[in-house]
């Protein structure tokens, strides 16, 4: 979850609206599922973290397992 905006980094969804979803009308959901992509495009995004095998190959000195994208791409 975003501390700033409240919203799920997946999904743009709230906590609340997560919890809550089974008990929403169809027409409640598509009126939240309409604002889902503004939502996320407020969302700060995390920084990918680096898996086991990135963190031993950068401690080699071995090039990177893949090479990494900005975030967003």
């Amino acid at each position: 979850m975003d501390t700033k905006s409240g919203y799920c980094f997946g999904c743009g969804r709230t906590r609340e609206e997560i919890g809550s979803w089974k008990n929403f009308t169809q027409n409640e959901r598509l009126d939240i599922m309409a604002g889902l992509a503004a939502r996320l495009e407020t969302v700060e995004r995390r920084p990918r973290r680096e898996t086991r095998r990135q963190i031993i190959a950068r401690e080699r000195g071995e090039p990177p397992l893949r090479p990494s994208l900005p975030i967003g791409e």
